[in-house]
């Protein structure tokens, strides 16, 4: 007779987010590796309204799939996640994007700093650390803009120290997770987010992670893109700093 499969507290389980948008070359591979992690990290793949087989290659390699009947971009899509966490009783639920760019075993990084000091949000940054190899390949334009970001939450918000604001390697607690079923933004949603929760009094703590080289699509940011995105952001988090917080109750 077999051993019986471990069980895990849902309080324990981290749902894995996986927000995808025509990602049918990596997503497989991406649930491949989070089921790797074991039985506490649970796979979800938000099919934020492909054109392509993303959803049959998510249900194909064992994931469960939420659709959505548009594209509602990465910030509904995550929120998406979010929600079904608080939903289900998820003690934690983590972003992980969908196109192979984050090593998934990263994850038990986040969630061993996390145990280690109760922070509300972890994130893998590619800045911090001698072994963050992504930070040596991003160009020397997204290495300028993640720093005046940065600078500008370390001003707004006295000193909080934040040194990948973009990443989309991130694990939230409990409490992040209420807050966030409720007011996550859908407009450059990582830096933003971080500004949101700090406002409400949540800590957040970054950790070194590796990540591969982007294999498919590329990044929407660049060029002029990426000075209006700068600009947008830091009057974002500006605003942010300015807003009353309300969380949700459990």
């Amino acid at each position: 007779m077999p051993d019986p499969v471990p069980t895990v507290p849902r309080e324990r389980q981290v749902l894995v987010i996986i927000p995808a948008y025509n990602e049918e070359a990596s997503v497989g591979g991406v649930i491949e590796e989070v089921r790797a992690l074991g039985p506490r990290f649970v796979p979800i793949v938000i099919d934020d309204g492909s054109a392509d087989r993303t959803r049959r290659h998510a249900a194909e390699h064992g994931a469960r799939v939420v659709s959505l009947p548009m594209n509602l971009g990465i910030g509904g899509a995550v929120q998406t996640g979010i929600r079904v966490a608080m939903r289900d009783g998820f003690g934690f639920c983590c972003q992980i994007d969908g196109d192979g760019q984050h090593i998934a075993s990263e994850l038990l990084r986040l969630v061993e700093a996390q145990e280690s000091g109760g922070q509300n949000i972890v994130i893998g940054s590619r800045y911090v650390g001698g072994d963050a190899s992504e930070g040596d390949r991003s160009t020397a334009m997204r290495r300028l803009g993640s720093r005046i970001i940065s600078s500008t939450i370390a001003l707004v918000f006295r000193g909080a120290r934040v040194t990948d604001p973009t990443s989309g390697l991130r694990l939230l607690d409990r409490r992040a997770i209420l807050l966030f079923a409720g007011d996550y933004p859908h407009d450059y949603p990582e830096p933003i987010s971080i500004a949101v929760a700090i406002r409400h009094g949540l800590s957040v703590l970054d950790v070194p992670v590796s990540m591969r080289a982007r294999e498919h699509g590329r990044s929407s940011i660049g060029g002029v893109k990426n000075l209006l995105y700068m600009f947008r952001v830091t009057c974002y988090i500006m605003l942010a700093r300015l807003r009353t917080p309300r969380e949700r109750e459990e």
